[in-house]
């Protein structure tokens, strides 16, 4: 059976060149949440609850993902974070938002981060749920200690070899991520888990050229940005576990890099913190609306 967030109405709304799906919920200003890997939209069930009560909520999954479309990738503007980028802001007009507040998690966090430099005049405030920027990412990967993210070097690689090695055990290397990356072995529900993996089971080309944009265009887009000197101007909030105990390096240093108006703050949970620890994003997020 497939799983929703209760109360919220689901639609598919066209943007662009693709057909999103999006749960929809609740009432105020809205409030885009955006989803990461290997997850859909559902990851953000317990957060968009929390919020609903005075805000609109808005919950997709990203192009490539869960049940919205999947374009077969043609050339590399089909997965830049630039173009996942410009479907938000779509999405979020298609809704009647002109402006909006933004969070995201993992691969939603690199999108989010990309509308908040490309769309300033749209995102109002911006939350980042445990990733870098994709240039930082790359540039703090190395040695031995970069084995921790492997998958990033696999879905690098050219089209065909990584998509065949994924779809023949892809329960195993979706169920890899969601098991090593969680806080303990109850973190995600079996049957959010089993939507997990089937929903990644039918996207893994998509997925895929997800992750080799970063790899290429991104980091271009990223590195345009860091020599042009454009910055986040709205308030950003980042969440992240102690990155930098593990691989030695200043997490909050790096976003201060990109960002006027930053907090960042150190939770002690795992990577999948909206749903483990739902309560505390969704008090951060409160702060930052707050801002």
């Amino acid at each position: 059976m497939t799983q929703s967030i209760p109360e919220f109405e689901y639609q598919r709304v066209a943007v662009g060149d693709v057909v999103l799906n999006v749960a929809v919920g609740g009432s105020g200003s809205p409030v885009v949440l955006l989803h990461g890997f290997p997850q859909t939209h559902l990851m953000w069930r317990h957060v968009a609850a929390g919020l609903a009560d005075d805000h609109t909520v808005i919950v997709p999954d990203l192009r490539g993902y869960g049940a919205s479309d999947k374009p077969a990738e043609q050339g590399t503007d089909t997965y830049s974070k630039r173009t996942m980028a410009q479907d938000v802001v779509a999405l979020a007009g298609a809704l009647g938002h002109e402006r909006f507040a933004l969070a995201g998690h993992d691969r939603g966090a690199l999108v989010a981060l990309r509308a908040g430099l490309d769309h300033p005049d749209r995102v109002t405030h911006l939350a980042i749920l445990d990733v870098l920027p994709t240039l930082d990412m790359w540039g703090v990967l190395h040695g031995a200690d970069a084995a921790v993210a492997f998958h990033l070097y696999l879905m690098a690689q050219p089209p065909g070899l990584p998509e065949r090695m994924i779809e023949a055990s892809a329960d195993d290397f979706f169920g890899f991520f969601l098991d090593a990356w969680g806080a303990g072995p109850d973190a995600i529900p079996a049957e959010i888990r089993a939507e997990y993996l089937r929903a990644s089971r039918e996207a893994v080309p998509s997925i895929v050229a997800d992750y080799r944009a970063s790899a290429g265009v991104d980091v271009e887009h990223d590195a345009a940005d860091k020599a042009a000197g454009r910055r986040l101007t709205m308030p950003l909030t980042v969440l992240q576990q102690d990155w930098g105990a593990a691989l030695g390096y200043d997490a909050a240093g790096l976003w201060s890099a990109w960002a006027d108006d930053l907090e960042h703050r150190t939770l002690d949970a795992g990577h999948f913190m909206a749903e483990q620890s739902p309560h505390e994003v969704v008090g951060h997020l409160r702060a930052l609306l707050a801002r």
